[in-house]
């Protein structure tokens, strides 16, 4: 019996260790936390050093029950969590559950954490195991007890003062507030016209366009041409004519390459150039760490995926920049190693940044291991940990002024050539939002010489443009706030995010944060009441002081203290706090929101009445000021706007109207029956719904019918020639060959979609499916029937005629053997029979008590009174 238990997160993670390990270990999963705070109030004892009680979950004491089993055969206990301060609070959560039950006694308890999962790292890591770390655990204890002591105490405030609210958070409520504040810019933005005058110009060949800078001796700035008729002056004066360059100013910049990714800067990128969801990157990459099998051998292909640090470590640098002389050539290695340091607020520099476990592993090199989604954020990883270590880049920026005949205008044109590519001949950054990366957004000119006259190739053009209002943020963008405000945790954000949405709070749309109206509410509340414990700066100073405790700088229960006791005097005070007050409060600060002028607050049936925001059982809601008098409500609303757009007419396609409706499953798109085709009663109208992600206020009727055409040929398969067709289902987009079906990953326009994708992605499908076909292992000794091994939602399982057998966690289907199949179905046959013959007695008990019912029944007679 193995004489050392090693406890790991993950399964995957389990299975990979274990054979990088000798037969004197075995390791074991925890599948995460195994206990928590109860639910329930009190689990923490604020008057008693905060004193926490922790429950078990039912999958814990599952896990725990197995763990103390092995336990009793192993003479040391290795804890293996993730390096980071969620995996050591749970490894002293597991040490803790042991110790209440006297299991360590004798026994040796280490900690072993390593960043990589591969087999050098991990022999390295159990060589220098450590103690398990008391300041890890109190900034763990501390950021656990100042969110439930805030979720705990806040949320029966709002309850009792905001009806409908559900409930606030102590990160969450701040990450809203951002962007509830940019949704309040976006309506107070006031939109400024401004004009610009360009000149088209070819020189040798090359046409290129200057913008005018100067009018009649003076500078022009942005909002100087602000209407058409100042526009229409300048543009008369340009058409002068008589054009020739007057000054030309080169310079030479060099531009560094990127830091290495964190766990916000891949969100971001993912986000940006994949159109992955931050939980979907974070998906991704924890299976790029826990392995995948090369060349036989389960080998973690990334580090570790949740960190804020930009270092690298001397041997990983070293190996980088031995690729790059080898591949790339010594031109783009440059004469020493680049060293980063990270500018973010809160960052803390003890992890390496996220990396490739082994650069010489190419995305090219692992393409037929990875599915498609894994292959993408690889490469994206592997390119942007190669650039960090590559030669600037550099361009020669150039600046042409050009003025007419007269000297009454000058015009400047710029543009830049990339002299030496270094970094970006390998990674640039894209930023999808602005169309603008850093090769593209480069315009090259024709060489410009004081003195060159220039011949116009087209009209002067004066363009109106009005200035845009700051965007809604994006799920990267908001990250990236959040982490410049040193706000929360990398390893939270998806998680903050998700609990918005979850609670109603924001929606998000087109890939866009929209605050709710409730979110705008409760963000109000805590701004006018709470405001001291929810802005920014404090929440950013409160993780400073969490990473004090984690350096051991403080003590945790000093920390819970200074925040729990003015906390809970103010929260104890708000109870006391007229609602009307409240209202009166919020109704101010919201007014513009929801009446955009006085006369959107006049009351459409009594015309006296002020119309105001009032709250009621279930929540808050629009009412006229005369109440009683006049009792006119309605739902909240953006004044001016409508409840319920729907149905909404899109237009006709083929003479049939085609129209936006709302159904109990969402919206979608239904093409009308004429008045013939009604008269068949069989006959349906067309209905498809709206693909997931799709914003039905911002739907056209080119997009719309593009829609309602579904499903749509795309081309035929190479191989056999039939026929790609694209279409959505209940489940997303879908692809279809013949009768076989395809899924399309979330994100990819299934209307846009080409043949070239379409192709790729049947035969990833086709490889899949070929992969997951019964394999035939043998007959079964009993009546030579076929036993057969396939793949199903939980893992492989086998087959005998009707019976399935589940295989152990972690088999091989390629390597079952016919004594192991035998085994689990005659397993499951047992459990099976049991279960039969339980229902049969179940059945044969309610039989008889139907019986027993029955007579007694029967033997009751009814007595007749004789008259």
């Amino acid at each position: 019996m193995a004489s050392n238990l090693v406890i790991v997160e993950s399964p995957a993670k389990a299975k990979t260790i274990n054979k990088y390990l000798g037969d004197d270990y075995i390791v074991m999963a925890s599948y995460g936390h195994i206990r928590d705070l109860p639910s329930k109030d009190g689990a923490i004892d604020t008057e008693n050093s905060f004193s926490m009680k922790w429950a078990m979950s039912p999958s814990g004491v599952k896990r725990m029950t197995e763990i103390k089993a092995a336990l009793k055969f192993a003479d040391t206990l290795i804890l293996a969590t993730d390096p980071d301060r969620e995996g050591e609070a749970i490894a002293w959560h597991i040490a803790e559950e042991l110790e209440s039950k006297k299991m360590l006694k004798g026994k040796t308890v280490q900690r072993v954490t390593f960043n990589e999962i591969t087999k050098t790292a991990i022999q390295t890591a159990f060589k220098a195991p450590r103690q398990i770390d008391a300041d890890l655990v109190g900034a763990y204890l501390a950021r656990r007890a100042l969110d439930r002591l805030v979720g705990f105490t806040l949320s029966p405030v709002l309850w009792r003062k905001l009806p409908g609210a559900k409930s606030a958070g102590r990160v969450q409520s701040v990450a809203l507030r951002i962007i509830c504040e940019r949704e309040s810019e976006i309506e107070k933005f006031n939109p400024e016209e401004f004009w610009n005058i360009t000149v088209p110009f070819v020189k040798d060949d090359n046409n290129f366009v200057a913008r005018l800078t100067h009018l009649n001796g003076g500078k022009l700035n942005k909002f100087d041409i602000n209407n058409e008729e100042k526009a229409l002056n300048a543009k008369q004066v340009v058409e002068k004519g008589g054009f020739k360059v007057v000054n030309v100013d080169k310079k030479s910049v060099k531009r560094s390459p990127y830091p290495p990714f964190t766990t916000s800067t891949l969100q971001q990128e993912a986000s940006k150039k994949l159109r992955y969801s931050p939980t979907r990157t974070m998906m991704i990459a924890q299976k790029l760490y826990e392995g995948v099998s090369v060349g036989g051998e389960q080998t973690g292909l990334i580090t570790y995926m949740r960190t804020d640090g930009i270092t690298l470590s001397m041997d990983a640098i070293s190996s980088i920049r031995g690729m790059i002389g080898s591949t790339f050539g010594d031109e783009l290695l440059p004469k020493s190693p680049r060293v980063y340091k990270s500018k973010a607020k809160n960052a803390q520099e003890a992890h390496e940044a996220i990396r490739p476990t082994d650069v010489k592993r190419t995305p090219q090199s692992l393409k037929s291991i990875l599915d498609n989604e894994q292959y993408a954020l690889y490469d994206l990883i592997w390119k942007r940990t190669m650039a960090c270590q590559m030669e600037n880049a550099i361009l020669d920026q150039t600046a042409v002024d050009i003025e007419n005949s007269d000297h009454s205008a000058t015009l400047r044109t710029n543009g830049s050539v990339i002299q030496f590519k270094g970094f970006l001949s390998l990674y640039s950054e894209k930023c999808e939002e602005t169309n603008v990366s850093d090769d593209d957004n480069s315009r090259i000119l024709p060489k410009l010489d004081i003195g060159n006259a220039l011949t116009k190739t087209g009209d002067v053009d004066a363009k109106q443009s009005f200035t845009a209002p700051p965007p809604r943020f994006s799920e990267a963008s908001i990250i990236k706030t959040m982490e410049e405000m040193g706000i929360g945790r990398p390893s939270t954000y998806t998680s903050i995010l998700k609990v918005l949405q979850d609670r109603e709070y924001v929606v998000l749309e087109s890939r866009r944060f929209t605050p709710h109206d409730r979110g705008r509410i409760v963000t109000a509340f805590l701004s006018l009441y709470f405001n001291d414990y929810f802005n920014y700066g404090f929440t950013a100073h409160l993780e400073e002081k969490l990473d004090d405790i984690a350096d051991g700088n403080k003590n945790y229960i000093e920390v819970l203290k200074e925040f729990w006791t003015p906390f809970s005097a103010i929260t104890s005070a708000m109870m006391d706090v007229n609602p009307a007050d409240i209202r009166k409060e919020i109704d101010s600060d919201l007014g513009s929101h929801f009446f955009p002028n006085e006369e959107t607050r006049k009351c459409p049936v009594c015309s006296d009445g002020r119309l105001a925001l009032n709250f009621g059982k279930y929540g808050a809601y629009i009412t006229c000021g005369s109440y009683p008098e006049c009792k006119y409500s309605r739902p909240l609303e953006i004044a001016g706007g409508s409840v319920d757009i729907y149905p909404k007419d899109m237009g006709k396609l083929d003479g049939k109207p085609l129209t936006l409706k709302q159904g109990p499953y969402g919206v979608y798109l239904q093409l009308e029956l004429t008045e013939e085709e009604a008269e068949d009663k069989r006959r349906k109208p067309k209905r498809v719904a709206l693909p997931k992600g799709e914003d039905p206020e911002s739907l056209d009727y080119e997009r719309a019918v593009k829609i309602i055409s579904l499903p749509r040929e795309i081309g035929p398969y190479p191989d056999t020639g039939e026929v790609i067709s694209a279409s959505l289902g209940r489940f997303g987009p879908f692809l279809k060959m013949g009768t076989v079906f395809f899924s399309v990953p979330e994100g990819e326009d299934i209307l846009e979609i080409g043949i070239n994708r379409c192709v790729e992605l049947v035969a990833i499908g086709i490889k899949k499916n070929e992969a997951n076909k019964p394999t035939l292992i043998g007959t079964h000794p009993e009546d030579g029937a076929e036993i057969t091994v396939q793949s199903g939602r939980y893992g492989p399982y086998v087959k005998w005629g009707k019976l399935n057998a589940p295989l152990p966690k972690g088999t091989d289907k390629e390597n079952v053997t016919v004594e192991q199949a035998i085994e689990a179905l005659t397993d499951r046959a047992k459990k099976v029979g049991a279960k039969k013959s339980s229902a049969k007695k179940s059945s044969a008990k309610k039989s008889s008590a139907k019986k027993s019912s029955a007579k007694k029944s029967s033997s009751k007679k009814t007595t007749v009174k004789k008259s």
